[in-house]
């Protein structure tokens, strides 16, 4: 099979980009693949299928949406809200027809009123607060000729907006076991310490974590809170750190965004990462994922994909009134057992290297596209061959071999 692959690829800094960095030698082993990054590569007329992926970044992903209208195809969807997304592609860049036009095809007349609302300066920008509410998804699964999903979150909010194309539910993969050596910062430590990293905003939960570790350090005063990223404009990251310090020197390690080994190298000095978000855009965490690879044990928000985190690998806290409180409790249960912080390590890269393994998710992409490619005509094949062989070993519709083959075929899909 010959695949058209359009992707953000490094250098550029998209999460995504650094997924399909990983994904592509492995894919590149049992397919021909095309790689496309960039508008006006290639031409595609010769692929069997074209496969899109698609985030709520406009400068990654807006011209692949672009490619996607003008060749339908499999779509990797990485977030279930693409409000964003859309929002960039129309209303920001002065196409108010094509926003009341998508709004209107999600949520109907309302939508559009909502959306007149936004154009005309009465009502706030949806994407700022209520994204989720308006998801925008539309537009991108009418061309969409099978989605693949990275979990059953994203996939049971997709079959409530009536869409009724395959969904081939494959999860983000975990990344080869990294070599690393803990950071400088971290190496005298003498307390547990609890990692953040990401661009930190009030999506991630910031505001709450720094209460809720405060909190925490009232009866772990040893324990140390690292962030790690680049701060959000609309949020005062620094002001209550500073306020921290000032009553317990030390217990804040704060470093801007840093490059990729440096990121290991820090995760691999953490005793445990704390990965909050809500509202959640249906997305996958690939700081969640890099944590489970290198076996750090992990505290995320109930919500989501986060929320089908299994309990051995990850504490999980709701993001309700109680939030601070059970954050500041699963912080200091953590910090007071190590040898569940180990038992939770050794499921962390248990999971890593067996469901979301890069070996299994190459082979689930690979019979996703072969379904894509010919589906229906392989599902044929396969009852066929099937049906044949049953034949000829004797085996009868209605005797007890026959319901069994019957029954394997069924919960097969076939």
């Amino acid at each position: 099979m010959k695949v058209r692959y359009c992707s953000p690829m490094p250098p550029s800094t998209s999460g995504i980009a650094d997924y399909s960095a990983l994904l592509v030698p492995e894919l590149q082993k049992v397919m021909d693949l095309e790689v496309v990054s960039a508008p006006g590569q290639g031409t595609g007329n010769d692929c069997d299928v074209a496969l899109y992926h698609v985030g709520n970044n406009v400068e990654a992903h807006g011209w692949i949406v672009d490619e996607l209208r003008r060749r339908p195809g499999l779509v990797v969807l990485h977030e279930s809200t693409l409000h964003h997304l859309v929002a960039g592609m129309t209303i920001v860049q002065g196409d108010r027809e094509g926003y009341l036009d998508a709004m209107q095809r999600d949520a109907g007349v309302v939508g559009r009123l909502v959306a007149h609302g936004i154009i005309d300066g009465v009502l706030p920008p949806v994407w700022e607060t209520r994204a989720p509410d308006f998801p925008l998804t539309g537009r991108i699964l009418d061309s969409a000729t099978g989605v693949i999903v990275h979990s059953q979150a994203v996939e049971d909010a997709l079959r409530d907006r009536g869409f009724g194309g395959p969904i081939y539910r494959i999860p983000m993969p975990a990344w080869p076991e990294p070599q690393v050596e803990v950071d400088e910062v971290l190496r005298d430590r003498s307390g547990p310490v609890f990692g953040a990293f990401g661009h930190l905003n009030s999506a991630k939960r910031v505001p709450q974590l720094v209460r809720a570790f405060e909190r925490a350090l009232e009866r772990e005063p040893t324990a140390r809170l690292l962030l790690v990223g680049s701060p959000s404009e609309a949020l005062d990251v620094e002001a209550p750190i500073e306020r921290m310090l000032a009553t317990h020197p030390g217990s804040v390690i704060r470093i801007p965004y840093v490059a990729e080994q440096r990121l290991w190298n820090l995760i691999a000095g953490c005793d445990v990462c704390i990965c909050l978000r809500y509202p959640t855009m249906g997305e996958t965490s690939g700081i969640a994922i890099r944590a489970l690879s290198a076996g750090r044990p992990l505290i995320v928000s109930d919500v989501g994909w986060f929320a089908e985190l299994p309990s051995s690998v990850a504490v999980r806290v709701a993001p309700d009134d109680d939030e601070i409180e059970e954050l500041a409790a699963a912080m200091v249960a953590l910090a007071r057992d190590p040898a569940r912080r180990e038992a939770m390590s050794a499921a962390a890269l248990g999971l890593a290297r067996g469901e979301l393994s890069l070996e299994r998710v190459v082979e689930l992409y690979r019979r996703a596209i072969i379904d894509q490619a010919g589906g229906d005509a392989v599902r044929a094949q396969v009852v066929h061959d099937i049906a044949v062989a049953a034949h000829d070993v004797g085996v009868g519709m209605g005797d007890e071999a026959g319901r069994a083959v019957r029954a394997g075929l069924w919960d097969s899909g076939l």
